[in-house]
């Protein structure tokens, strides 16, 4: 048997003991008034002196992180969800529930009342008067020199990688921090927050492979979202005209540091606005985020830092071309130069990509992973953007941008298309794509066309990518390490 294997053993043994004494190992109805923060904010500040006299009580539930006993005494390191303590045991204090405390296990979760004082090496701590087992551990966490540094087990045992490493819990803290900050930001701009569907009966939204489930009591094929576009531009057609979702959205492509299958956006439509306006309010959003969730605007990310300041750097995409491909303004107007330089960098099955198509696959191989402080790449191809308006100047491309930092892209806006007439022949043109084998294509939706026709403001829409965001503001490298449950092959046995 395997060493784990025969703790796990022991200690089963000692929950069948515990059990003997008639104490229940995973018992119920403990009182809990305190955090191990509430001890230091209101006694770190004083002195050994100063806290002889103290008879303030607390009573705090955690777990067990490590364990020294000397005869009659000993300490505890107890881990809340505020932080860590020290608690000291001793048989004097405890009586009959000493015996108890040389029974506990690190990773047992145990309820403290005890009153705080400092220790000869001057280590606030809690002397305890009273002890009770919560809850029996019965398999041992990660030795605590080494923790959990196994990638693929913390992402597997995130309940594990919570425990022994603080700085994952502060990835997600800062997460939710995030979010919060996105809601307020949008409660302030009168936006209304709603629900859409997650399973829908046809493909739309954006670019991507979906996930085909089946209904079986209405016999239909049901598509996970790639995105609830459609569906928020309906509200907005009933007259809801500030509208946004954070939502979770489903696409069966690879996995990367960049890509989960399931992943979370943050999606939103305003009327009589266009993405000029757009651009406006993401600097503002994502700026002062920054600015007040991280103290300052210049952060760092990976070895480097990243200017989130505003004002974010503009550009089209004909232009990042021109300054990142090496090609002349006038050669990124050549289909066949385009061309000659998409087979220079191998992209695939460039022979067949229309002009817009072609220019997009060389915008993203070569000017994507260079965009380093926030920038806007805007007048995407009408190719790639089957649902945003045409450019009034230049039919060809679309009041589109995407903005990148440190190499990727966070958000996608436009202007909408609410012409009826120009939305079906794109459609059109989608299903003519995946008939011809684009798996990617959007499939005609008749009803969206309907809405349309009743008639849709203009209006002008974004896609954030939340997890990137969370990414970006955390300096992980990884989306798996800002997604609680990222998703992983099957375990082996």
């Amino acid at each position: 048997m395997s060493e784990q294997g025969n703790v796990f053993q022991d200690r089963l043994r000692k929950l069948e003991s515990w059990r003997e004494m008639g104490i229940n190992p995973y018992g119920n109805g403990y009182e809990v008034k305190h955090l191990t923060s509430d001890v230091e904010r209101e006694h770190g500040e004083k002195s050994r002196e100063e806290l002889e006299g103290c008879e303030e009580s607390y009573q705090l539930a955690g777990r067990v992180m490590a364990k020294r006993m000397f005869g009659k005494a000993g300490f505890l390191r107890l881990q809340d969800r505020a932080g860590m303590l020290q608690v000291f045991v001793q048989k004097d204090a405890l009586g009959d529930v000493f015996p108890q405390v040389k029974m506990l296990d690190v990773g047992d979760i145990v309820r403290v009342e005890g009153i705080p004082f400092r220790t000869k090496t001057d280590e606030l701590s809690l002397k305890v008067s009273a002890l009770n087992l919560i809850t029996k551990n019965l398999r041992p966490l990660p030795e605590k020199f080494h923790g959990l540094t196994d990638v693929e087990t913390r992402y597997r045992q995130r309940y594990t990688d919570l425990i022994v490493n603080p700085e994952a819990k502060d990835v997600f803290l800062m997460r939710n921090r995030i979010i919060r900050y996105i809601r307020d930001f949008m409660d302030k701009h009168e936006f209304v927050e709603v629900e859409t569907p997650m399973m829908h009966p046809l493909v739309s939204g954006a670019a991507a492979k979906p996930f085909k489930t089946h209904h079986n009591s209405l016999d239909m094929d049901l598509y996970l979202r790639i995105a609830p576009e459609l569906y928020l531009k309906r509200l907005v057609v009933g007259g809801i005209e500030r509208v946004y979702e954070i939502n979770r959205n489903f696409r069966n492509e690879g996995i990367s540091t960049r890509h989960n299958p399931e992943f979370t956006m943050m999606e939103f439509y305003w009327a009589y606005h266009t993405f000029e306006d757009l651009m406006d309010f993401s600097e503002e959003m994502i700026s002062s985020m920054t600015e007040e969730l991280l103290g300052k605007t210049v952060i760092p990310y990976g070895e480097r830092e990243v200017n989130m300041g505003r004002p974010w750097k503009r550009m089209t995409m004909k232009e990042a071309v021109v300054h990142y491909a090496g090609l002349s303004a006038e050669d990124v107007e050549k289909h066949d130069v385009l061309l000659a330089k998409a087979k220079e960098l191998k992209i695939e099955k460039c022979d067949t990509m229309p002009y817009g198509k072609l220019l997009t696959e060389v915008f993203e191989a070569t000017a994507e992973e260079q965009l380093w402080d926030p920038t806007f790449i805007t007048h995407y191809p009408v190719e790639v953007s089957p649902l945003a308006r045409r450019n009034e100047d230049d039919p060809s491309v679309t009041d589109r941008f995407e903005f990148f930092v440190c190499g990727r892209e966070l958000g996608n806006a436009f202007s909408e298309l609410n012409d009826p007439i120009d939305q079906r022949q794109r459609f059109e043109a989608q299903v003519a794509a995946k008939q011809a084998g684009d798996d990617e294509a959007c499939d005609m939706d008749d009803d969206y066309i309907r809405a349309l026709e009743i008639g849709m403001p203009p209006a002008a829409g974004e896609g954030l990518g939340i997890d990137r965001l969370v990414m970006l503001l955390t300096n992980s490298q990884n989306i798996r390490d800002v997604i609680l449950f990222p998703q992983l092959r099957k375990e082996q046995p």
